[in-house]
């Protein structure tokens, strides 16, 4: 970004913020508690970066006094002098400017990431990952924890797509989650490699084993927020493997949709519409694409974050089920639950409530 643009830029910001020192004064912006705390909020990041831009301008009304001493005064000594303390400025003024743009870019993402907390409905995926049949029974003991967190929370789901295991459990199941306000926000944190040691049912020499299964949560979006391109999609139909009686099996309802650009690819079968089916597949494309350009701004932060708690890394473990000792682990806050039942019937949100606080810190 060229100067005139950064100093028109931060001149638009100091205009909003003597706008909002203003407006947080008056009593209607008092007694409306929701609008204060946003333009409170809005007020201390413009506080900064007023701040810095008051700096920056006392740092290039030296530069321009220093430039004129090199341009009209013959003291060589002088000059010498003054030539040092320009690349001082000069230090300073580069110093101040990613300063500001690392504020006013995290300002912005912090702000889009409070809001997407806020979504109503989350794409969750589980994936059977090491470990054969013993990891695909825990895509199902891990599906039947969240339903009944998800119970517990008020909160409503729809099985998207399911694909079973071998002899039982699933291999993969994505789910569409919707309640009040703050579904993502909490889910969020559950993304990420989740790690099982058990002895399995099929162990008859009593040894612990050790399999893992990944979980994806993604915001759902709205259409308008992920504008696809019909033409990217290649669209395929088959007859579904699942449950749905006799017209299920009998018809090509079931779709498989690829987006050429990403080569992502999403199935969904659950419904006995084709078109329904459809529907329910360019959502949870719509998420990952979502998700990926999500990645893709926060690896472009320039502020070294204290907590990669919430990026959604899959690669990432972030849990172990530890069954012999009735413990589980959240390695990334370093907690240990001694509950290993409570948590498996869905009593999850106190681990949850620790990620949330770790994350603000």
């Amino acid at each position: 970004m060229k100067k005139t643009s950064f100093i028109q830029k931060l001149e638009v910001y100091k205009k909003e913020f003597h706008e909002i020192s203003k407006s947080i004064i008056q009593p209607n912006i008092i007694s409306d508690q929701k609008k204060y705390k946003i333009l409170l909020k809005k007020y201390k990041v413009l506080e900064k970066i007023v701040s810095l831009y008051e700096e920056y301008n006392k740092k290039l009304t030296l530069l321009k006094e220093i430039n004129f001493i090199l341009e009209n005064d013959s003291d060589t000594e002088m000059k010498e002098l003054a030539t040092t303390e320009k690349y001082k400025i000069l230090e300073n003024l580069s110093s101040l400017e990613k300063e500001s743009y690392d504020l006013l870019f995290y300002s912005r993402e912090k702000d889009a990431t409070e809001e997407e907390d806020h979504r109503n409905a989350a794409i969750v995926e589980l994936r059977s990952g090491t470990g054969g049949n013993e990891a695909c029974l825990f895509v199902e003991d891990i599906l039947r924890m969240y339903t009944m967190y998800f119970k517990k929370s008020g909160w409503k789901y729809k099985i998207i797509h399911a694909q079973k295991g071998g002899i039982k459990g699933f291999k993969e199941i994505i789910l569409d989650v919707n309640g009040e306000e703050g579904v993502y926000g909490n889910l969020k944190f559950e993304s990420g490699v989740h790690r099982v040691q058990r002895i399995p049912r099929t162990e008859s020499q009593g040894r612990v084993h050790t399999s893992a299964i990944t979980v994806a949560v993604l915001p759902k979006v709205k259409d308008i927020e992920v504008d696809i391109n019909l033409s990217d999609i290649k669209k395929d139909t088959f007859r579904s493997s699942g449950s749905g009686g006799q017209h299920v099996n009998k018809t090509e309802s079931a779709v498989r949709l690829t987006h050429i650009p990403s080569k992502i690819t999403v199935e969904c079968q659950e419904e006995r519409s084709q078109h329904k089916n459809f529907e329910k597949a360019i959502s949870v494309l719509r998420s990952r694409i979502y998700q990926i350009e999500k990645e893709k701004r926060l690896k472009k932060i320039s502020i070294k974050r204290k907590s990669l708690i919430s990026t959604g890394d899959r690669s990432v473990k972030i849990r172990t089920y530890n069954y012999p000792k009735n413990r589980v682990t959240d390695h990334r806050i370093h907690k240990s639950i001694y509950d290993l039942a409570g948590f498996m019937n869905g009593n999850i949100q106190e681990m949850i409530n620790l990620l949330k606080l770790f994350e603000k810190k």
